[in-house]
């Protein structure tokens, strides 16, 4: 199969080399400098610089060549960039199918992957977001990994998931895209409440105890965007909020464990120098949370830390002072 995989940041460029051995894969790379220097080093030095392109991938600049001939999409752009991204694919001449592994919400309208998509592209594309517990550099490294691709056209998320699959790379679907993206967004925010409370020395039961709570809160708001439970039981749900909450690779969890070290957000960012959406998606959840009235008290408590520099140990107090309730609600 030709796959187009438009953005060469780490989780792209990752997906392209596990798909390179079995398929015609194009890894689409936006700047001039980027591709100049992988194409010299024979690797992406600035997101995945322990792996060695495969001789087979083929690298490209110009959009429409990186499009010509392709029978899938695979949009691995940050979702700041989803909307034009889009834009530029819906006036392809025929319809193509495209799979889209961003995770958060759009900060200017607080919209889902799926409704920008529904948005740009006609109907007749056939959709479907890919996600899950997935670090780059392991998916790279051919690490045994599995994920989830849900579309509202299950034959569709059949066929994609038996073209993606490979032994090492498990693929499972559902009809469920609501579920499977509000989980793959809100876990971000909760990651880096997790490295704020490790980089507090809180130790494991709390990280215990905020996982859980957290997960709460990402079902409440998963169910009242159209979301089903069960879904944010599983890998794009509970399964990405252990790994990125617990995983010295991730970037959110980074980020907490920087703000716990009373770093200010801007330092933090120059000194990842990598997206992590769990700072964007986190206003968008703001939003919602003010828009739907939905308790989401601990991706508020980040909110707050990030964008009203309210010290952390204090929103930290005021979280273990609130008062006891049920652990359920019907």
């Amino acid at each position: 199969m030709n796959i187009s995989v438009l953005g060469a940041g780490a989780w792209g460029t990752a997906l392209a080399i596990s798909l390179a051995p079995r398929h015609h894969v194009t890894l689409w790379v936006r700047n001039k400098q980027q591709i100049a220097d992988m194409r010299s080093a024979g690797k992406n030095q600035a997101y995945l610089p322990e792996f060695a392109l495969p001789e087979a991938l083929q690298l490209e600049h110009d959009f429409d060549a990186a499009l010509r001939g392709t029978e899938m999409i695979i949009l691995a752009v940050p979702i700041s960039a989803l909307r034009a991204t889009l834009t530029l694919i819906s006036r392809l001449p025929a319809p193509v199918p495209v799979v889209w592994l961003c995770k958060g919400f759009e900060a200017e309208t607080a919209l889902l992957a799926h409704q920008i998509v529904a948005e740009i592209l006609p109907a007749t594309f056939p959709s479907a977001v890919l996600s899950g517990p997935s670090f780059a550099q392991e998916v790279a490294k051919n690490l045994p990994t599995a994920l989830v691709l849900a579309s509202t056209d299950m034959e569709f998320a059949r066929q994609a998931a038996q073209s993606l699959h490979n032994p090492r790379l498990r693929i499972y679907t559902s009809n469920d895209v609501v579920g499977v993206e509000v989980g793959g967004a809100v876990k971000n925010v909760l990651a880096i409440a997790a490295g704020i409370s490790d980089g507090m020395g809180f130790g494991y039961n709390t990280r215990a105890a905020l996982l859980t709570r957290g997960l709460s809160e990402m079902t409440r708001l998963g169910l009242r965007l159209g979301g089903r439970a069960e879904t944010l039981g599983g890998l794009s749900g509970v399964g990405d909020l252990i790994l990125t909450c617990t995983g010295d690779l991730s970037r959110n969890r980074n980020v907490g464990l920087l703000l716990a070290q009373k770093y200010d957000l801007p330092s933090i960012l120059k000194k990842l120098g990598h997206v992590a959406e769990g700072v964007y998606t986190v206003k968008a959840v703001h939003q919602l949370v003010q828009k739907l009235g939905v308790e989401m008290p601990i991706c508020e408590a980040v909110y707050r830390i990030l964008y009203e520099q309210v010290d952390a140990a204090r929103v930290v107090e005021e979280l273990l002072g609130r008062i006891p309730d049920t652990e359920f609600r019907n």
